[in-house]
Formats: C-alpha cells, structure tokens, sequence
C-alpha cells in the first residue's frame, strides 16, 4: 500500500547558506535550488539536460543529504574509496515527508564496479552473485531486481550507461512498479527511452536553470527524433 507521503518534500538551502562565486554555486541550476527551493513530486522525477549542466551533482548532493553512500548503494551502505563528491550535500536541507520512508538506494553508473567490490567484502542475506562475473548490463538489471523492490528514495545518476534499449525498457517497467508501491525516484539521465515514462515529472536542466516540461518539448527528444531520420546532416560535421 502506497505511504501517504513520499520522503523527500523540498530540497532548499541550509541555514546560513548564501551563494558563492565558486563551483558548485556557479551552475544555474544549483543556484536555483538554492535560491529558490526545489519541490520534489511523488513517483519519479526525471533531471534533464546537456552534460555539465548540474544533474547528477543535484541527483548526488540530494542522496548524501538523504544518507546515502557518495559512491553508492543503500543507506546502510558506507562506500567510501575517494572522495569526488561537492560539497553541496551539506549545504541543503530536506523537507521529509512525515512518517515517509528513510530506506534510500543511490544507483551511480560510474562507480559500479566499486559497488560491486563492496558487496563481495560485505556479503549480505540476499544471496547476490559475483558481480563482476556478469557483462555491466547484466549486473545493473540484477541490481534492480534485487534492490528496487520497496519504498523509499531511489536515486540514479544515468542508469542507461549500460543498458541496451531492450534493458532501458525494463527499467522504465521497474520505475513504474516503484511509484505504484508508493517509493520516489530521482534519475539523471540522456535517455530519451527513459525519461518517456508516462506520467513521470520532467525536469529540464540549463542555463536558465531548472524548468518543468514535458518529454516531446525537450531538446534531448527533438535531437534525437532528427538525428534518427537524417544522421548524415549531423554526421557531416564530424566525419
């Protein structure tokens, strides 16, 4: 049964936090948030935008702000091989929903093998296999079959890194049972495929900031919908 409440309400400034001329504060979408506050929806929500654009440092200051591992994994998990991670996290405060799930999952594609490294030293009840024995696609959607299996915060820095279109499907599959069973998400992602989940909130990221908007007005989708019928008009600029 779906909680009433999804965990993560708003996502401001801390208390006593003002802006910088320095990086992280210099993305306009970072400065937005802190600025402004940013509510988060039920369900899933989906960061797009062009790289450096400050999805997945949101999508990484808001699950270490939640009690997340920088490099991954569950809230119980205390990953730590060296520290990449901005310094927003502690500069954020979370509106939780009350009596909202704490149980949160950051799924981070460039870490993974780390992940998996840390399993192995950290054996749980579950009986995972040797990752590192599967390809990286396999490894990802035994991940999802293992871990997105409950309420809570879910978190994912461009999960499509290493999924085929066949396996991207499945995912958009499991983020739709999440939301059902009441859990919320928060993906960064490129993925047309992805992000066209119905009913899921799309939040495009840039230089104006962070707008709300819908999956066939991003740039993202449009690109890809040329490209896809004429790949020479684009080709010819780099061949």
């Amino acid at each position: 049964m779906p909680f009433a409440t999804h965990p993560v309400r708003r996502v401001a400034a801390a208390e006593g936090i003002s802006l910088s001329g320095s990086w992280p504060h210099t993305i306009p979408a970072v400065r937005q948030v802190l600025t402004d506050g940013l509510d988060l929806d039920p369900g899933v929500t989906f960061l797009v935008g062009e790289n450096g654009a400050g999805k997945s440092t949101l999508v990484e200051a808001i699950a270490i702000a939640f009690g997340m591992s920088p490099e991954g994994g569950s809230t119980n998990a205390r990953l730590t091989t060296r520290a990449t991670e901005s310094p927003l996290s502690g500069q954020l405060q979370l509106t939780r929903g009350a009596g909202a799930p704490r149980w949160g999952f950051f799924l981070r594609a460039e870490t993974m093998h780390g992940f998996y490294t840390y399993l192995e030293q950290n054996p749980g009840a579950s009986g995972d296999p040797n990752f590192h024995e599967l390809s990286h696609g396999e490894g990802f959607l035994e991940i999802l079959r293992s871990r997105f299996n409950s309420p809570g915060l879910y978190c994912l820095d461009e999960p499509e890194s290493a999924l085929s279109f066949a396996s991207s499907l499945a995912l958009v599959g499991v983020l739709s049972e999440l939301a059902v069973g009441g859990a919320q998400v928060l993906c960064a992602t490129h993925s047309p495929v992805i992000a066209a989940l119905p009913n899921a909130t799309i939040l495009e990221v840039g230089e104006w900031g962070i707008r709300r908007t819908d999956w066939e007005d991003l740039q993202l989708v449009q690109n890809w919908k040329s490209y896809l019928q004429e790949p020479a008009r684009y080709l010819r600029h780099v061949l």
